[in-house]
């Protein structure tokens, strides 16, 4: 069966900035699953997988506006601390430090630039914004997706989405 539209992809992944060391990977976890044509993907990496199938394995190099699009020198904002998600209670903002920002449109990764005890200056540009990016990919399974997982826009059961 060939990766296209509602069709749900489970896949194993590794990372890479193009030229570069690894990222990340999925290899020591469960392989990720998406809805192909939800929107579940990057662009450019849900362009590569369009008719793979099962056991497939490929490598797709993908430029700033196919991946995470550009930095934008505009996405630096001051937000009140009492806005953060940190992983523990009290937890110390060092710059550098990739923390999430709660937003109208859910939870949402940014970067402390400057951190103050009541407000902090974060950028807002995803981490991988501006970097030409390695995706090593292989198919691991393709099966067609249920009317409830295309009306919802994503997939459902182990590994997706439960309601």
């Amino acid at each position: 069966m060939l990766i296209e539209k509602n069709r749900v992809v489970s896949f194993h992944y590794s990372l890479s900035e193009t030229g570069g060391g690894l990222l990340e990977d999925s290899l020591n976890s469960n392989p990720v699953l998406y809805l192909h044509g939800a929107g579940g993907l990057i662009p450019g990496l849900a362009e590569a997988m369009e008719g793979h199938a099962v056991g497939d394995s490929f490598t797709v190099d993908l430029p700033p506006e196919k991946a995470y699009g550009f930095k934008r020198n505009d996405a630096v904002q001051r937000v009140p601390v009492k806005h953060l998600v940190l992983a523990r209670k009290k937890q110390k903002l060092m710059p550098g430090m990739i923390v999430g920002l709660n937003t109208e449109q859910g939870v949402r990764d940014v970067r402390v630039i400057k951190p103050g005890k009541f407000t902090v200056d974060v950028d807002t540009n995803h981490p991988l914004a501006g970097l030409y990016l390695t995706f090593a990919i292989n198919i691991v399974d393709v099966r067609e997706a249920t009317p409830e997982e295309i009306s919802h826009g994503h997939v459902h059961g182990p590994g997706g989405h439960q309601h």
